[in-house]
């Protein structure tokens, strides 16, 4: 026997089935009303006045929906097939926006200045401003935007786009006047959110901001965006997964843990499983799937990696990514320069090809934030199953602390990495800067000493393994130490160029490689320059 549309709402939500995640098929006209209504858990934005015709301004009866949805007690604000021009959209506690299947929400352009109107003001954060940018610092000026919520989703297949949004810097709407809005999505000190199955398209500043939300699952998203895809900022039990995140002029997944609410928080217990990462793709094309390449005279793209930092007051804690696939972009980076904690983090079973810097570990002591915080702490990080092909040989792979705080227990484990190689014997003896104070960058250092990987101001380091692979001839030796205690390198694989050392030791204790090919096992105590 089947089940009527609205027999089959009816059973979702009283045997407490997820409406947030479940597509519902549109209603006839007819229906829309009788739908509608406190008592049924299911609020139609047309109902409500909204116009789908992709010309008026919808936010108010947008917003209606949601306030009738919250006075009912919460249900399910459906956008039926059409497009929805809009300035801020509020969420509520206990509302699941539904973007049916040909359903767009449209970021207006905002209006002239000192016309009053627009996106919702940037309420103030003093006076901790000055310890993240604008963007990070406010919350309301944005296209859909909730705080101190609970129990919210958000769900598609629908597209939101953030045409009239700012981002921040460079061309288009300035983002600190008022009425201009820079993200698509923006949450503060929520708790218990889904976000799901939806896509988005020129996202702002941020496709997705979110500080300070615990209980959060991200899932079956597709963000194609001119700045950061998701940014996870001071979150707790934060899942990721099946996101793929096209953001060729900035990082496409980004744990962050700034001082935006006032008090150092750390990221933590986050997955970050099955996403595809790139910086490759012209705006649009990863979304209507035709997958266009940069041309090769473009400049000035390709970030679009997972990156940790940099806004890294509270720290990163227990962490794990896995199944993730990055192209034409940056690749890991680590990053803890604010005073926070950086331990504790897997990462595993991942595919990389024309990258740029594959791994990049730093802590730095940039401390952007209150006065008298130390300096923080990188350790117990284990990064294995790594392949990466066609990288760039100017920056090699980066594990570095500052003078007097290392880095500590790092394991790489079960590594290929091929790259362009043509390292000459003049880079080789490069000394790179320490720019402690930086901000923190794969290509901070300049070129690079080593073509394999660069480590310093680090101790208790492991490369298990670990094969390099140059497609030129690189005169660089493969691996450059210093100031480092306690290495131990076991079955790494380079390539054998005549008179060109494997090793560069300066200032190393408790050194030791053991069944490398085209290097003798060796073992040292001490090692205040060796080359072999």
């Amino acid at each position: 026997m089947s089940m009527s549309n609205t027999a089959r709402r009816d059973f979702l939500r009283l045997s407490g089935v997820g409406l947030a995640g479940a597509a519902l098929p549109s209603r006839p006209a007819q229906a829309q009303t009788t739908l509608a209504g406190p008592n049924c858990g299911i609020y139609d934005v047309k109902s409500f006045g909204a116009s789908g015709d992709g010309k008026t301004i919808d936010t108010p009866a947008i917003n209606r929906a949601i306030e009738a949805a919250t006075a009912g007690g919460g249900g399910a604000v459906c956008f039926p097939a059409g497009s929805y021009l809009c300035y801020s959209i509020r969420l509520k506690s206990n509302v699941a926006l539904n973007l049916e299947q040909g359903a767009t929400i449209i970021a207006a352009d905002p209006p002239s200045s000192g016309s009053g109107g627009g996106y919702d003001l940037a309420e103030p954060n003093h006076p901790w401003e000055a310890f993240q940018d604008f963007g990070h610092n406010h919350w309301h000026n944005s296209l859909i935007w909730g705080e101190g919520l609970e129990n919210l989703s958000i769900s598609g297949p629908g597209l939101i786009w953030g045409r009239g949004l700012s981002r921040g810097s460079g061309p288009g709407p300035i983002a600190d006047l008022p009425g201009v809005g820079n993200k698509a999505v923006s949450l503060k000190n929520c708790r218990n959110v889904t976000l799901r199955d939806f896509s988005i398209l020129k996202g702002g500043h941020f496709g997705i901001l979110a500080t300070g939300v615990d209980n959060f699952t991200i899932n079956n998203l597709r963000i194609d965006t001119d700045r950061d895809g998701i940014d996870i900022d001071c979150c707790r039990n934060v899942h990721v997964s099946n996101c793929s995140v096209n953001s060729p002029w900035d990082d496409a997944i980004c744990p962050k843990s700034s001082f935006a609410l006032g008090y150092a928080r750390a990221t933590e217990n986050v997955t970050i499983t099955n996403c595809y990462v790139t910086g490759i793709y012209k705006l649009g094309t990863l979304l209507d799937g035709t997958f266009q390449r940069f041309d090769p005279g473009d400049k000035d793209y390709g970030t679009g990696r997972i990156k940790f930092g940099t806004e890294s007051n509270g720290g990163f804690k227990n962490i794990a990514i896995s199944n993730c696939v990055f192209e034409g972009c940056y690749g890991l980076a680590l990053e803890t320069v604010d005073g926070g904690l950086l331990e504790d983090v897997t990462i595993s079973n991942i595919t990389m090809r024309d990258i740029r810097v594959p791994i990049f570990l730093r802590l730095g002591k940039r401390m952007r934030g209150p006065v008298g915080v130390p300096v923080g702490t990188l350790r117990r990080i284990l990064i294995s199953n790594v392949v990466c092909s066609n990288s760039e040989s100017s920056f090699c792979s980066i594990l570095s602390g500052i003078p007097g705080h290392p880095i500590m227990d790092i394991q790489l484990n079960d590594i290929y990495i091929q790259h362009h190689g043509g390292g000459t014997s003049e880079d080789a003896t490069l000394q790179p800067p320490e720019a402690e104070d930086k901000y923190p960058e794969p290509n901070m250092f300049g070129r690079m000493p080593a073509h394999g990987v660069f480590v310093r101001h680090a101790r208790n380091i492991s490369l298990n393994n670990v094969e390099f692979l140059s497609l030129k001839e690189d005169l660089r030796p493969a691996f450059f130490l210093e100031d480092v205690q306690d290495a131990e390198f076991f079955r790494v694989r380079t390539p054998h160029v005549r008179d060109v050392p494997t090793f560069a030791l300066n200032h190393v204790d408790g050194f030791s490689v053991s069944r490398s090919k085209h290097v003798a096992d060796a073992q040292f105590d001490h090692a205040t320059r060796e080359r072999f």
